[in-house]
């Protein structure tokens, strides 16, 4: 409960450390985006504008593939609405972070993947995948759902802090280097990206191709907390993604509107009108050249998203959140 207060502190108190801003939406000169898929025309159940009233599940599934599923949470459960990817390889099934809420009878995170592996075994007649559950990163709208698998059989769930992950990835020279994630003939690159979060971290999916940020970089408000780390992991994003063929940039959330520049404040319930969640390569790139103009911490305000540093209060929210993690 402390962990989960903090949080929204931080979120709310939306003060910025640096009174700076860079409007780079008429610079923003960006190529033409790739033809509309399915992810990128997709829908998402965007709340409410009475929660009371609302009859929509507590979980909107996407299948993008047979073994590649993307979950989002109900706004109305929590304004966050966090995206959670579901990976399958021939032995085991990634979980990439697992919602703002505990509950599993309001938040059915663990049964629902569970009915997924059911219809992936339906498919290709594999049983006995393990559940793997790991973290973009260590803030509670992302690892809320972790009770619902602690203690499961047949599941590893990797806590999200320091000295979990650097265990199981064996990060030892943090935050240079890769680790990897074998799932069985599908294995997943993992970058350390550090900036928003201390132990935050992207993935690359080389079957879909996609890039999986978690709110390092989405299309919304990204609050940065170390401001030198952060573009750093940006330079990294970038140069990998300039390296490897990238099909779409997935964040944890969707916060701007379809509109270029606007966004849903924090706390909105109901958006309507909202972007859809891929960003390109070349939003990335973008956000690359514009940090590198900046030489302090400066918010940056970009067609697809905006980026702000954090206050010293929210930092040290964060910081009393983190060390109760630990």
């Amino acid at each position: 409960m402390k962990q989960v207060l903090l949080a929204g502190l931080i979120l709310i108190s939306s003060g910025c450390s640096s009174s700076q801003t860079l409007d780079a939406r008429a610079s923003n000169a960006e190529p033409p985006r790739i033809a509309p898929s399915s992810l990128q025309q997709k829908k998402w159940l965007h709340g409410s504008a009475d929660c009371q009233a609302d009859s929509g599940p507590a979980l909107d599934v996407f299948r993008y593939d047979a073994a590649s599923y993307i979950l989002r949470q109900n706004k109305c459960l929590s304004f966050e609405a966090p995206f959670i990817y579901v990976l399958f390889g021939q032995e085991k099934v990634l979980v990439l972070d697992t919602g703002a809420t505990k509950s599993g009878q309001e938040f059915p995170l663990y049964d629902t993947v569970q009915e997924l592996i059911q219809k992936q075994s339906a498919l290709d007649g594999k049983t006995g995948r393990e559940i793997l559950v790991i973290h973009s990163h260590n803030h509670s709208d992302h690892y809320s759902g972790d009770v619902q698998f602690r203690g499961k059989a047949n599941v590893t769930l990797i806590e999200p802090n320091f000295a979990a992950m650097s265990e199981f990835f064996n990060f030892n020279r943090w935050p240079d280097g890769q680790a990897s994630i074998e799932l069985g003939e599908r294995t997943v690159t993992v970058i350390p990206t550090p900036g928003h979060q201390e132990e935050a971290i992207t993935l690359y999916d080389p079957k879909t191709k996609w890039l999986l940020t978690g709110d390092t970089f989405y299309p919304g408000y990204l609050y940065v907390k170390h401001w030198q780390d952060y573009k750093k992991s940006i330079a990294r994003l970038t140069a990998f993604s300039q390296n490897h063929e990238v099909s779409a940039i997935l964040g944890a959330h969707i916060e701007m509107k379809d509109k270029a520049g606007e966004y849903y404040p924090i706390g909105t319930t109901y958006q309507p009108n909202e972007a859809p969640l891929p960003l390109q390569p070349q939003d990335l790139s973008a956000l690359h050249q514009a940090l590198n103009k900046t030489e302090q911490p400066t918010k940056i305000i970009m067609n697809n998203f905006i980026l702000a540093p954090m206050s010293s209060w929210q930092k040290a929210l964060s910081n009393m959140a983190r060390w109760i993690s630990q």
